[in-house]
């Protein structure tokens, strides 16, 4: 299934090379005073490194998609005198926070980027040959050779992206994730009511009281399976990694709530462990249409380790009472 027109790009796969060093110089003094002086070739510029930088203003690496091979410059070479020659420019590749580089052959994880300004060497620079002035020695007062610079180093790389929020919605498809979003934030995700409307994680700006604000990811409805990489499963799931907090949204119609509560747990679980340590909350959403009695029969049913809340994005009915309790839970 492939997300059309998205500005929101989580993976991309890109071929970059360092910068070849600089050759160093075989030079000789030569002024009008010196007919035949010492070696004084300087030394070869370093190449260019490809360097990763955090940029907290950045939510995609769409840029990326349409940059596929990124190149640093060489190093210049030496020269007499001892000069040594010019760096090579290093390219600097910004990248949103929660973005991990991967060897694409290996599928290696190299290093994560989660801080602002923060910079990673993706590759090194060839280091600069050196001049013959370095080979000089008692037996060989007039070396005449220099070394080369390093070579070029080149490689594919894989840079995936894991949404920095402070609260994941986890949910089966239309348990109302979307609309939630669309009613606490100024995001406007597509919304309609069959599965799958979600097919990249949606971020909101969620305003509380005092002028704060926090973060929350609509993350794309998981099924059962998804861990096993069903439906729109593993791409979605590793999302789920960065929340400090998960909401799990399942709706007053649902046939059997805490049977659905448990299906998303052991996908969470299956998935990766340590998603069950975060703290948990769960709204049960479209609460709307129940009335006190019907609310009373469903909470003796929920499990009883989550806090709970009966929410309606319509009516907005728990709003206020759920972003308090996010904001608890995240402070």
């Amino acid at each position: 299934m492939k997300v059309k027109n998205s500005n929101f790009v989580d993976y991309v796969k890109i071929f970059c090379r360092s910068g070849k060093g600089g050759a160093g110089s075989s030079h000789f003094l030569r002024d009008r005073n010196t007919a035949k002086g010492g070696p004084d070739g300087g030394d070869g510029g370093r190449g260019g490194h490809i360097i990763i930088k955090g940029n907290k203003q950045m939510w995609t690496l769409l840029p990326l998609k349409y940059t596929k091979h990124i190149f640093a410059d060489h190093g210049g070479p030496g020269s007499g005198n001892h000069s040594s020659g010019k760096e090579g420019l290093d390219r600097f590749i910004e990248v949103p926070l929660g973005t991990i580089a991967k060897n694409a052959e290996t599928g290696e994880i190299l290093f994560e980027i989660t801080e602002e300004g923060e910079e990673v060497i993706l590759i090194k620079g060839g280091i600069g040959g050196r001049g013959n002035s370095h080979f000089k020695s008692s037996t060989n007062q007039s070396p005449h050779y220099s070394q080369p610079g390093v070579d070029v180093t080149e490689s594919w790389f894989i840079l995936e992206l894991k949404v920095l929020a402070d609260i994941g919605l986890v949910g089966f498809p239309n348990a109302g994730k979307s609309t939630l979003l669309s009613v606490v934030s100024a995001a406007k995700p597509e919304i309609a009511n069959y599965p799958f409307t979600t097919l990249v994680p949606n971020l909101g700006i969620v305003a509380y009281r005092d002028h704060k604000s926090f973060v929350m990811a609509d993350i794309p409805g998981i099924i059962e399976g998804a861990a096993e990489g069903k439906g729109l499963g593993l791409r979605f799931l590793r999302h789920i990694e960065r929340n400090s907090s998960l909401l799990f949204m399942i709706p007053a119609d649902s046939d059997d709530i805490k049977k659905e509560y448990e299906v998303l747990i052991l996908e969470l679980k299956k998935y990766n462990p340590e998603l069950l340590d975060k703290q948990r909350i769960l709204a049960i959403s479209k609460s709307d249409m129940l009335d006190q009695e019907l609310i009373d029969e469903i909470t003796e049913q929920l499990p009883a380790n989550i806090p709970h809340i009966f929410i309606s994005s319509i009516t907005l009915k728990g709003i206020t009472e759920l972003k308090d309790l996010i904001w608890d839970k995240l402070n």
